[in-house]
């Protein structure tokens, strides 16, 4: 990519005509274009400023961009073609084709506009618009034009110009574009001109229709040297129409090689790989995968210790801060549902057990798997299962620790059957937009639940114990929707830690009365506050206060900073307003295996079947989390052990199910937003739009290692000071945790396009590539699987949250089957796209 800066200081005077050009225009194609816009600053004694700056520019891609088409098609509705222009003169070729865009048959007000703000038109297409008289320099404001890079410099293509204007005057966008009847030299550049396209459009437009974007599509068409021979031997004005539509069909066609005789290709394609079916060979040899993994990932291992530390450029510091913020986001699920399993076991699975579970497993997988960077956890499915095994074993007088190590050691054959059988390859047919559908539902789930438990603490707290005691039933089944499947934290505080501590049963009717609204109110503002603090926090390093270092601490730490703020303000700000306590009780022995020889055959059976159905849940969430943690645009470069870290998963949890601790596998979101916070991040502005754009990734072991240990250390804090730690700080992290997740998915930008003006539309690739109805076709079946997922991942039955694993494998028929017959193939693929 070429790009060029100049600030040159010129006496007032017109455009120069006579000045010869630095060389012929070359017949070999150009492989970019430049835009050129100048700004005129006014200066004393008649001199003044002029602002010249370059930038490249995409050719527009005839296959894959809609708008390309349609601003042709647009042109050649109502085209204004000028044949054979005898004016020799800019101004005077300009002032032509303006007249030309006003005598056209078209829109009445539009005419009259066109007609009464002629003058004006023609002054903003050069740079001396509104200045002083003595101060002006008579260039072109905005052009493109072709370029060919030599050896010896830059070439331009001086037989046609593109002019673009955008102006306040103007209804719709027009085009123009005039043929002189003999080569023009009109300066620098310019010295044989006999192509000249006007491209007029109003400021606020859609991102892909702006002035900018439909002269893209014409000079693209018109670095052909053999499309602009053909034009000139053109007679009438439909002749010259036919050869625009014979080369829109050539552009179209050179991606696919069926265009021999164009010799430039398009820079802009994405070339999308039709897919191919999975075959019985792709599973075979046994373990094949897995030697993939460990070859492709071994090499680099000391690196993952080295990286940051060692050498010129060091990331201590952001090491740290990613480990604090880890620590916390582990911690406090950890806690939540050790006090739910405690609850749903009678104390078989307690805070202990599942901390202790929690440090021991995130420690090993982080020595030992081929993606540290996934953060492992146990989730709210994972406590379900839990539970459904304690019913199990109460119905039929099991021993519960007996019975669930063997529902685990189950779960963890079949997932290394998985793992030497190569199953993660099934996991390549999650498209994009399956994985963003699974993501969205699980961010709407830790707000349903914020929302769920605060409704409860005000049930609870404001209306008093007997609207508790008379619409306690009715209120939960409204909420029961709101009952996360796969979270973090929410099911277990929503089910355990809102449970009235017996500190405040013991506190008399009077003060239990005076204090319920205070504590409903002091809970509202303690998670609304904790949202803030932490979200504006980690939007700081946006702004532009302290030193840039600083700012990146800030945004790092929000998380804990944030936690630890609303806690001490809850404590010691509100002292004598009480606030619930999580359920804890002491573990008598973290390290006790089960006895696996009392189990009958029947139950091994029952064991059997409850651990394929664990093991597709953990088959899913391992591999989708790892793929979405993997994501192109993150940039990660060590490469992926899909096989190998599902197999390592199967032998932790195998050691876990035989010492009566909660299973763990990848958890989302964390596992997306450790990368984010060991990024490296850029922004970029596009068409007024920022963008932020991963440039790197610190693909390191230490974080997770750390915060594993930190984990581990927790152990000591138990009861205190963990307890201080409010509810409502839990469900403000919650909607922080919803609310940055959500940051980069898709599907969620699409369903805000709903309610945006199509001036804001991002010109992001599916904008570009797909129509905007098919956008929006496209988007509203992806909402209908969400609810789908919703009415199974939400479902007050827990055995219909079991099978919620199936549900999510029939997502993959759905996008290859059912998809296609309502939405083109090539669309669906587009928005799939990664760019």
């Amino acid at each position: 990519m070429l790009m060029a800066f100049r600030t040159v200081v010129r006496m007032r005077g017109t455009m120069c005509r006579e000045k010869k050009g630095s060389n012929s225009e070359n017949s070999s194609m150009s492989h970019c274009g430049y835009s050129e816009d100048a700004v005129e600053s006014e200066l004393p004694g008649g001199c003044g400023l002029l602002h010249t700056s370059r930038k490249y520019l995409k050719l527009k891609n005839f296959e894959e961009e809609i708008r390309a088409h349609r601003d042709l098609d647009g042109f050649l509705d109502q085209a204004s073609i000028i044949l054979n222009e005898t004016a020799t003169s800019l101004d005077d070729v300009l002032r032509a084709m303006l007249l030309r865009l006003v005598h056209r048959p078209s829109n009445l007000e539009h005419k009259y506009k066109l007609h009464c703000n002629l003058e004006h038109l023609m002054a903003v297409l050069f740079t001396d618009a509104e200045t002083p008289t003595e101060g002006r320099v008579h260039l072109l404001a905005d052009t493109i034009q072709g370029v060919t890079a030599t050896v010896t410099g830059v070439q331009y293509q001086q037989s046609w110009l593109c002019i673009i204007c955008t102006s306040k005057s103007l209804i719709k966008r027009e085009v123009c574009i005039s043929r002189l009847l003999r080569p023009q030299n009109w300066g620098e550049n310019c010295c044989e001109v006999r192509f000249v396209i006007l491209v007029l459009a109003p400021p606020k437009t859609k991102s892909t229709k702006t002035a900018t974007e439909v002269g893209r599509t014409f000079a693209t068409m018109f670095l052909d040297i053999n499309f602009r021979q053909k034009l000139l031997k053109t007679r009438t004005e439909e002749e010259f129409k036919e050869a625009l539509v014979y080369q829109r069909q050539l552009l179209t066609m050179t991606d696919q090689g069926l265009n021999p005789s164009i010799k430039y290709s398009i820079s802009s394609i994405c070339i999308q790989k039709s897919h191919q079916l999975l075959q019985h060979k792709n599973f075979f040899p046994v373990a094949k995968g897995i030697r993939e993994d460990f070859a492709r990932r071994f090499p680099v291992y000391s690196l993952d210790f080295t990286d940051g530390i060692i050498g010129k450029n060091k990331a201590v510091g952001k090491y740290i801060t990613t480990t604090l913020f880890l620590y916390f986001a582990c911690l406090l699920p950890t806690i939540a549902f050790g006090s739910l399993n405690d609850e749903n076991t009678d104390g078989a699975i307690d805070v202990q057990k599942t901390i202790a579970g929690q440090s021991i497993g995130g420690f090993l997988y982080a020595l030992f798997s081929g993606q540290p960077l996934v953060v492992l956890l146990t989730t709210a499915p994972l406590a379900l299962y839990t539970h459904v095994i304690r019913g199990i074993c109460d119905d039929y007088n099991l021993d519960f620790n007996t019975f669930y190590a063997c529902t685990g050691l189950w779960n963890s054959f079949f997932l290394a059957f998985y793992a030497f059988f190569n199953f993660s390859l099934i996991m390549s047919l999650f498209k994009r937009s399956t994985e963003e559908i699974i993501a969205l539902f699980i961010s709407m789930t830790f707000v349903l639940d914020a929302v769920k438990g605060m409704v409860k603490i005000f049930q609870k707290y404001y209306f008093g114990s007997r609207i508790i005691n008379t619409e306690h039933i009715s209120v939960l089944s409204l909420l029961g929707l709101g009952t996360s499947l796969n979270t973090s934290f929410h099911t277990a505080l929503n089910t355990s830690v809102l449970a009235s501590p017996p500190e405040l049963d013991s506190v008399s009717n009077h003060t239990h009365e005076h204090t319920s609204r205070e504590t409903a109110m002091l809970s509202l503002f303690i998670m609304l506050g904790t949202l803030w603090l932490s979200y504006t926090l980690y939007q700081f390093k946006k702004s532009p206060y302290l030193h840039p270092y600083m700012r990146e601490i800030l945004s790092d730490c929000a998380l804990p900073i944030s936690v630890l703020t609303f806690s001490l303000i809850c404590c010691y700000g509100f002292r004598e307003i009480k606030m619930s306590k999580f359920r804890y009780n002491s573990s008598e022995s973290l390290f006790k295996i089960a006895e696996m020889q009392s189990l009958s055959l029947g139950a091994i059976g029952s064991a059997m079947g409850l651990g394929f159905l664990l093991s597709m849940l953990f088959f899913i969430e391992q591999n989708l989390v790892a793929a979405l943690a993997n994501a192109p645009e993150n940039r990660l470069v060590k490469g992926t052990a899909y096989h190998w870290d599902l197999l390592l998963i199967a032998i932790i949890n195998m050691g876990l199910s035989l010492f009566g601790m909660p299973w763990i596998h990848a958890a989302y979101p964390h596992s997306p937003l450790h990368v984010r916070a060991l990024a490296v991040v850029e922004e970029r502005v596009e068409n007024g739009h920022i963008y932020e754009t991963i440039v790197n990734v610190w693909e390191t072991r230490l974080t997770t290692l750390g915060a594993s240990i930190l984990v581990g250390f927790s152990l000591l804090l138990l009861p205190n000071p963990l307890q201080w730690i409010p509810k409502p700080v839990l469900y403000g992290l919650f909607l922080y945790i919803a609310l940055t997740s959500i940051d980069a998915n898709q599907l969620f930008e699409r369903m805000a396009l709903l309610l945006k003006d199509q001036a804001s539309y991002p010109p992001t690739h599916y904008i570009r590539r797909v129509p905007q109805r098919k956008i929006h076709y496209f988007t509203g079946l992806q909402v209908l699987q969400l609810l789908l997922l919703c009415a199974f991942g939400m479902s007050p039955v827990p055995y219909m949250k079991m099978i919620f694993p199936l549900i999510m494998m029939a997502m993959i028929p759905i996008r290859y089957k059912l998809l296609p017959r309502i939405i083109e193939a090539k669309y669906l693929d587009a928005m799939d796209a990664e760019h």
